[in-house]
C-alpha cells in the first residue's frame, strides 16, 4: 500500500476585516491608533584598542628609570667613587688622640715633685644623641642633666656640646678620676638594660647615654702639695704647662701624642675591621737642682715669719756657691697646684723671680767690691761719718741718728752706714759722673739689669738705668741700694759671686733630663764670668763676717754656733706696686757660710712687714740662721775650725 501524505495543518492567517456596513446616520469617528512599539536597540560589540602604544609608553618609562639608576651607579662607582668612599670612610672610621704620658719632675735625689696618674677624658659622639639614634627627642638635655652633677659641669654647656650632630667627637670633661668614669659607666649600664627591656616589649628602646665614652688620659698630681709650687708651676685644663717649670719645659715634659683610627658601628669599635695606631711618645723626666728637704725648711721658715710679721709676702733662696745650683726657692704665701680653685691668683707665680724691688743695704756689698777692686780704699781706710750729709738737692742720713762716727771701711759695711757708703763710692772717679760710670759697670757685671740666666717664664730683669740718666738723688742712693731694683735670685747671685772667689756662675734650676729611653742627659754647663779678683772677694768675705760676728754689726741674729758666717742686712723703703709710691719696707738678709770656705748662699726678703720690727737683721736674720743651719747639716758641711780675722770697725780720731 503506497504511503500516504500526512494531513496538512492549516495555519491560521490574519483575520480579515469585513467591509464596514453602511449606516444611515453620520459617519463614525475613526478609531485612535497606538504608535508601534519602539524597536529594541541591539548593543554594539566593544572593539579593544591596540595595546602596543601603552606597552611602548611603559617600556619607555621603565627604561628611563633604569637609565637613571645606571647613571647614578656610574657616578657613585666610577666618576665620584673616591669622594663617596672618602665620605663613607669618614663616617665609618673614628680617630682618637692617644695622650702621651707627661714626664715627672723630681728633686736632685729623684724624689717626685710632680707626676701623672691615670685619668679619663669623658667624650661623646653627638650623632648618637639625635632622635634617629637615641630614639629620644631631648636626648642631649637628658644626658646633660645626668652627667652634670657627676662631672661638676653646667648642664646647659654639656647639652650644647651634645647638640652638634655634624661632629662625631666632643670632649665633655678632661682628666677625670677613675671613680668618676665608674659612676658614668654604671649609669650607662642601667640605661642600656632599660633600653633592651623596652625594645623586647615593642618600645623604641631609647638610651640617652649610649653615645658617652672615655679616653685614657692622665692627671697631674703634686705629692707634696704646696712644697716648691712656685718653682713647679701647674698644668692647665688642656694639659699644658701653665706656669713655672711645667711651662718652661713644657715641650720636653709633654712628649708627643699618638693617634688611633678604627672602624665603628653604633659608636662601638668593630674588632674585625682592624685599626691604625701611631703610638704616643712619653715625655722626658726633669731632674731639678732642688733639694726637697732644704726646700721644706726654707718654706716653713719664710711662711712662719710672713704670718708673724703680717707681711705681704716673702721669699728664701738657697744656692750652692760653687756650682750655681739652686737648692731651694721658697715663696710665702704659696698655693696648692692640686687644687687651683682655692688658689689666690696673686700667689700663683714665683715672686722670688717675678717681684722687682729695691734691695737696700744688701746692695752695699757691690759698692764695696767696686771700691776695693778699683783700689780706691782698703778695709782699714778711715771714713768719718757725720749725722747728716748734704749732696745735690738732698740731705742724707743713716737709719738712726748718731754722733759723728769714726769708722773704717769695714765698719761702714758692718754698721750699714748710708753716708759712709756715699763717701766711699765717691772715690771711684775724679768727678761724680765718672764715679757713677764705674759703679754702674760693676752693677752690670754682678748681673743687675739682666735676667738671672734661669730662663724662667715671667722673670723680671729688674731696673737699672744708665748712669747718664741717674737723677741727682739716684747718684747717691744707688750706692746703698735705693733707686734700682732686682729680684731675689739676682740678689742671691751677687753673694754667691763673692763666695765663689769673684766668679759669677749663672744660677741653674735643672740638673738634666731623662728621656723615654731612660738615658740621662745633664744640663749644659752654666756660663761663668769674672766680676772681681779672688783677692777682692776674700777681703769682702772677711768684711761681711764683721756684720755678723762683731757686736757693732747689724746681723748678729744670723750667727750659727761653730761656723764662720758672712752676711749683710738690708732695710729698704718699698715702692708699693698698687700705689706707685714708697710705702712700707723691704727687710732682707744675704750671706754665705762657712765664711772662709763658702759652700752655701742663703738670701731672704720680706715685703711690707706690718707687725713688730721691719729691720732686716731682726726678722730675716733668724730665717737665714735657721735655713743655713739646716742646709749645712743636710749637706754635711763641717765647720772649718779657723778663727775669724776680726777686722776693726772703728778708729780713734788723731791716730
Amino acid at each position: 500500500m503506497p504511503p500516504q501524505d500526512p494531513p496538512r495543518r492549516r495555519v491560521p492567517g490574519p483575520a480579515r476585516r469585513s467591509a464596514p456596513r453602511p449606516s444611515a446616520g453620520p459617519a463614525p469617528r475613526p478609531a485612535s491608533r497606538r504608535p508601534p512599539p519602539a524597536a529594541r536597540t541591539v548593543p554594539r560589540p566593544i572593539r579593544l584598542g591596540s595595546p602596543r602604544p601603552r606597552l611602548r609608553l611603559v617600556s619607555l618609562g621603565l627604561t628611563l628609570v633604569m637609565l637613571a639608576f645606571v647613571v647614578r651607579l656610574l657616578q657613585v662607582q666610577a666618576v665620584d667613587a673616591n669622594a663617596y668612599a672618602a665620605k663613607a670612610e669618614k663616617n665609618r672610621y673614628l680617630s682618637h688622640k692617644l695622650a702621651a704620658e707627661r714626664g715627672e719632675i723630681t728633686d736632685r735625689a729623684g724624689i717626685a715633685l710632680a707626676s701623672s696618674v691615670d685619668a679619663h677624658d669623658i667624650i661623646a659622639d653627638p650623632q648618637m644623641f639625635t632622635f634617629k639614634e637615641s630614639k629620644a627627642a631631648d636626648a642631649p638635655e637628658q644626658a646633660a642633666a645626668l652627667l652634670a652633677p657627676i662631672l661638676g659641669a653646667d648642664a646647659a654647656t654639656l647639652a650644647k656640646k651634645l647638640r652638634t650632630p655634624k661632629s662625631r667627637y666632643t670632649v665633655l670633661a678632661r682628666r677625670q678620676t677613675p671613680q668618676v668614669w665608674n659612676q658614668i659607666k654604671d649609669l650607662k649600664g642601667v640605661f642600656a638594660q632599660k633600653a633592651a627591656a623596652d625594645k623586647r616589649k615593642g618600645g623604641p628602646g631609647a638610651n640617652v647615654l649610649s653615645g658617652v665614652f672615655q679616653e685614657a688620659s692622665s692627671k697631674r698630681v703634686y705629692p707634696n702639695g704646696e712644697l716648691a709650687a712656685g718653682i713647679l708651676g701647674y698644668v692647665n685644663a688642656d694639659g699644658r704647662g701653665g706656669g713655672g717649670v711645667e711651662s718652661m719645659l713644657d715641650e720636653a715634659l709633654a712628649g708627643q701624642d699618638g693617634q688611633i683610627t678604627y672602624a665603628q658601628s653604633g659608636g662601638r669599635q668593630v674588632p674585625t675591621a682592624g685599626s691604625r695606631e701611631v703610638p704616643a711618645v712619653p715625655g722626658s723626666d726633669i731632674e731639678l737642682t732642688i733639694d726637697r728637704d732644704i726646700q721644706w725648711a726654707a718654706q716653713q721658715a719664710i711662711t712662719d715669719q710672713v704670718k708673724k710679721s703680717k707681711a705681704d709676702r716673702g721669699y728664701v733662696i738657697v744656692q750652692n756657691t760653687r756650682t750655681g745650683e739652686v737648692l731651694a726657692m721658697a715663696n710665702a704665701p704659696g698655693f696648692d697646684p692640686n687644687d687651683l680653685s682655692q688658689a689666690n691668683a696673686a700667689s700663683m707665680g714665683n715672686a722670688a723671680l717675678q717681684d722687682a724691688f729695691e734691695p737696700g743695704s744688701t746692695a752695699k756689698v757691690m759698692s764695696m767690691a767696686a771700691v776695693l777692686e778699683e783700689k780706691a780704699a782698703t778695709p782699714a781706710t778711715h771714713v768719718v761719718v757725720p749725722n747728716r750729709l748734704h749732696r745735690g738737692d738732698r740731705l742724707f742720713k743713716d737709719d738712726i741718728d748718731h754722733p759723728t762716727w769714726y769708722l773704717t771701711l769695714n765698719g761702714v759695711l758692718a754698721k750699714s752706714s748710708n753716708i759712709g757708703t756715699i763717701l766711699a763710692t765717691g772715690q771711684l772717679g775724679k768727678t761724680q759722673a765718672q764715679a757713677n760710670q764705674v759703679l754702674y759697670s760693676y752693677l752690670r757685671k754682678f748681673g743687675l739689669g739682666s735676667p738671672s740666666g734661669l730662663g724662667y717664664p715671667g722673670e723680671t730683669a729688674g731696673i737699672l738705668a744708665k748712669p747718664q740718666n741717674w737723677s741727682t738723688s739716684q747718684q747717691y742712693t744707688i750706692p746703698f741700694g735705693q733707686g734700682l731694683s732686682l729680684n731675689a735670685m739676682q740678689a742671691a747671685s751677687v753673694y754667691s759671686t763673692i763666695a765663689n772667689g769673684g766668679v759669677r756662675i749663672e744660677p741653674t734650676l735643672v740638673r738634666g733630663t731623662k728621656g723615654p729611653d731612660g738615658r740621662f742627659t745633664p744640663a749644659a754647663a752654666p756660663q761663668q764670668t769674672r766680676v772681681v779678683s779672688e783677692r777682692t772677694a776674700r777681703t769682702l768675705a772677711t768684711m761681711l763676717e764683721s756684720v755678723v760676728g762683731n757686736e757693732e754689726g747689724t746681723g748678729t741674729k744670723a750667727r750659727i754656733p761653730g761656723y764662720r758666717v758672712a752676711g749683710k742686712t738690708g732695710t729698704a723703703n718699698r715702692v708699693d706696686p698698687e700705689l706707685g709710691r714708697y710705702k712700707g719696707y723691704t727687710a732682707s738678709f744675704a750671706g754665705f757660710a762657712p765664711a772662709d770656705k763658702p759652700q752655701i748662699t742663703v738670701y731672704c726678703a720680706i715685703q711690707n712687714p706690718t707687725k713688730g720690727s721691719y729691720f732686716g737683721g731682726q726678722i730675716c736674720g733668724p730665717i737665714y740662721q735657721k735655713v743655713m743651719q739646716f742646709a749645712l747639716k743636710t749637706l754635711q758641711v763641717a765647720p772649718t775650725g779657723s778663727d775669724p780675722a776680726g777686722l776693726p770697725v772703728t778708729f780713734q780720731p788723731g791716730q
